[in-house]
C-alpha cells in the first residue's frame, strides 16, 4: 500500500516555517485522507462538489476544506455551508454568488483571487489587469460574507525552471502591489497560494505561503 504518512512527512519536512500545506485529496478515498489526518494534516483541497460533500459528511469536522478547482456559480450554494476557503475566484460574478449564498447561511467564506500568469490558454484566472479592475470597482468592499485573503496562481506546466520561477516572481510582485493599494491595513490579506507537487520548492523561494500538493503525498490519482 502507498505510504501516505511517510510521503506527507517528507513534504512537511521540506516546507519552511510559515508555509501551509493544502493536501489535494481529490479522487483519493477517505481512508487515505484519514492517514494524513492522523499525522496532523487538517487542510485538504477538493475540486468537485459532490465528492467534497460526501467527504465532509464522513470525515472529522475539524478538517478545513478548500475548494481548489474551477467553480461554477451554480455549485456555490452546495459548498458554502461547510467550505472554509475558495481558492480560485476568477470573476466578479462568482464573487457575487459566493456573497449571496454565504449570506443565506450566515457564514463568511475566505477566498483567493486566481491569477492567469502562465502562458497556457487552458488555465483559468484573471489577468493582472482584470484583477486590478475588479478591485478598483470596489463592489467587494460592500460584501459582508466574503473575505479576500490573497492571490492564487498556477505556473506553466513546463520543465523550464527559470520560466516557472519568473511566473512565481511576477505573482509575488503583483501581490505586493495589490496589498499596498487595496489591503494595506488588512492583515487577513496575506496568502500567496502557488506551488504544487512538481514545483513547490521553487514556489517557496518566491514567497508562497500556501502550497497545494496531491501527488507527492497521495501518489497518482485513482480516477
Amino acid at each position: 500500500m502507498y505510504d501516505v504518512k511517510q510521503h506527507l512527512r517528507q513534504v512537511c519536512d521540506a516546507l519552511p516555517q510559515g508555509v501551509r500545506l493544502v493536501a489535494i485529496s481529490k479522487y483519493h478515498p477517505a481512508e487515505e485522507i484519514m492517514a494524513a489526518y492522523d499525522e496532523g494534516q487538517r487542510i485538504f483541497g477538493e475540486s468537485h462538489e459532490q465528492e467534497i460533500r460526501l467527504k465532509h459528511e464522513s470525515l472529522p469536522k475539524d478538517i478545513e476544506w478548500h475548494f481548489i478547482g474551477h467553480l461554477q456559480t451554480n455549485k456555490v450554494k452546495y459548498i458554502v455551508p461547510y467550505i472554509t476557503m475558495i481558492e480560485a475566484v476568477d470573476s466578479l460574478r462568482l464573487l457575487r454568488e459566493i456573497e449571496k449564498q454565504a449570506s443565506k447561511v450566515g457564514r463568511t467564506i475566505k477566498v483567493l483571487l486566481e491569477l492567469h500568469i502562465a502562458e497556457e490558454a487552458t488555465k483559468y484566472g484573471l489577468t493582472t489587469a482584470d484583477c486590478l479592475q475588479l478591485l478598483d470597482d470596489g463592489e467587494w468592499r460592500q460584501m459582508q460574507h466574503v473575505q479576500i485573503c490573497g492571490l492564487m496562481m498556477m505556473a506553466s506546466n513546463v520543465d523550464d525552471e527559470e520560466q516557472i520561477a519568473a511566473e512565481f516572481e511576477t505573482a509575488a510582485r503583483f501581490f505586493d502591489e495589490v496589498k499596498a493599494r487595496y489591503f494595506a491595513d488588512d492583515d487577513a490579506f496575506c496568502e500567496r497560494s502557488w506551488g504544487m507537487s512538481d514545483d513547490y520548492p521553487i514556489a517557496v523561494r518566491h514567497r508562497s505561503t500556501m502550497v497545494r500538493i496531491g501527488t507527492a503525498i497521495f501518489g497518482p490519482r485513482v480516477y
